[in-house]
């Protein structure tokens, strides 16, 4: 994972905790095409992940010494995905920032864990739970397709035509002028996805991708 001059290649990562948020995270860098060294504290879960990842070893990640000797402050991308002990997920941060590491992921699972974590150097706090909790009330209670919304309250969302758009072009509508959206894709069944622009022709069955303040998404697919 180093290149000829010995500093870690920019297609690595290391992920600490190798649990269901980790492992997902893994999984996904690895198909990426990334190569993925794995940390984990228990030989069960390093045996499951021996064939999968480019390199896994059991280690105490809180223990500064054993992260050093690991060579981790060399890496650009370090996710901490331990969540249920708070302690060892704290500590391993904080070991982290102790090595020299400065760009780290970290789960949290509340609000003063992510405190915690930010205040002892984790550059980035995660909160897998609430994110999803808030992306599937969305869904559940929208006519929303799908649906991300950041932490500015800036949204994306996939969403159907509205109605009496079919056949026109994009330009021809008000749809920016009506809802305050902004359509930035356009996608139909089995066709690649497409950016849109004025001279966009809005077919029947055809999928937007539009961004906008959360409220002015929803009233959009409130349209649809």
């Amino acid at each position: 994972m180093a290149d000829r001059t010995g500093t870690r290649s920019t297609r690595t990562a290391v992920i600490i905790g190798l649990g269901r948020f980790g492992g997902q995270i893994a999984d996904s860098m690895l198909r990426m095409g990334f190569d993925v060294l794995g940390v984990d504290s228990s030989p069960a879960v390093v045996q499951q992940w021996a064939d999968r990842l480019t390199y896994v070893v059991q280690a105490d990640s809180t223990d500064t010494e054993a992260l050093r000797q690991l060579g981790l402050r060399d890496f650009q991308r370090v996710v901490v995905g331990i969540g249920s002990d708070v302690e060892a997920s704290v500590l391993t941060v904080l070991s982290l920032a102790e090595i020299g590491v400065t760009e780290v992921w970290a789960k949290a699972v509340s609000g003063k864990h992510g405190k915690i974590l930010r205040s002892v150097g984790a550059r980035h706090v995660i909160y897998p739970e609430a994110a999803m909790g808030d992306r599937v009330a969305h869904l559940i209670t929208s006519k929303m397709l799908d649906f991300i919304e950041f932490d500015d309250g800036f949204s994306i969302a996939e969403t159907r035509l509205p109605s009496g758009t079919a056949g026109r072009r994009l330009g021809e509508t008000d749809l920016r002028s009506r809802y305050g959206v902004t359509v930035i894709g356009v996608k139909m069944p089995g066709e690649r996805f497409t950016y849109a622009d004025r001279e966009t022709e809005l077919r029947e069955g055809a999928l937007l991708i539009v961004s906008g303040t959360t409220e002015q998404v929803q009233r959009f697919a409130a349209a649809t």
